[in-house]
């Protein structure tokens, strides 16, 4: 049965900004989101059950408790939530996930911010950061001063089909692209994410010296889940150039 279980009914969101995180491109939306959630110390606020998502179940380091593979996590503080995904999400199911995940759009009402990576080969430049929006999205892309994308793109997987949602409820929301590297993880381009598209968004300060100091550790903590997205020949969430006559 598809549901969000929330664990904490005391935590108090007023008007919370979404930081959505499923596996794509470099990691890029799972670095961000898995940093967001240790330098805000975030708190496990709910489980997330849709049908589509891997039947699997994930344990934690030095914890006995077992739990969903998907997550929210919250930072009442600063108002925010994060969607933390340990494993990758099938393109064929991606409209389910989507479909369960916008029933608590409508009940709690975030600004979703969604991540997406797009592949690019990596150059001593330092990658690029572009937004779109749905709703009246493109106002808080405007305040954070994120470029408009330089070239037609689609986005997939089940960043895409939220933004579908959005865009068919007309729905307040954010994409952010960023250049990533194709094949490994890539800390770098997850940095830029946060540092130049969420943080302005989301009116948060996040400490990123981490995410560089210990690059190779996370591409190597990482590789693994990247490797079997690989394997699948399907990334979960990603964006690439619309190759077609406009």
């Amino acid at each position: 049965m598809a549901r969000i279980s929330v664990l904490d009914d005391d935590v108090s969101l007023d008007e919370p900004t979404l930081i959505e995180g499923f596996p794509g491109v470099g990691l890029v939306g799972k670095i961000a989101t898995d940093h967001l959630i240790d330098a805000h110390e975030m708190a496990h606020y709910a489980n997330v059950h849709c049908d589509g998502l891997p039947p699997v179940t994930v344990y934690r380091e030095s914890e006995t408790a077992a739990t969903t593979p998907v997550r929210l996590y919250a930072d009442p503080a600063n108002d925010l939530v994060a969607l933390r995904s340990d494993v990758p999400v099938n393109p064929g199911a991606a409209t389910e996930v989507a479909a369960c995940l916008d029933s608590w759009f409508d009940e709690a009402e975030p600004f979703p911010i969604f991540l997406s990576g797009l592949g690019r080969e990596k150059d001593d430049s330092p990658p690029e950061l572009y937004g779109i929006a749905t709703g009246d999205g493109g106002e808080a892309l405007g305040r954070a001063d994120v470029a408009a994308p330089s070239e037609s793109g689609l986005v997939s997987g089940p960043t895409g089909a939220m933004l579908a949602a959005a865009l068919e409820a007309d729905r307040d929301a954010v994409g952010l692209v960023v250049e990533s590297d194709p094949k490994f993880p890539d800390p770098e381009a997850a940095r830029v994410l946060i540092l130049d598209g969420i943080d302005p968004i989301a009116g948060t300060e996040t400490p990123t010296d981490g995410l560089v100091e210990q690059a190779t550790e996370i591409r190597s903590a990482k590789r693994q889940l990247a490797e079997q997205m690989r394997q699948a020949t399907e990334e979960s969430s990603q964006a690439e150039p619309l190759k077609m006559f406009q």
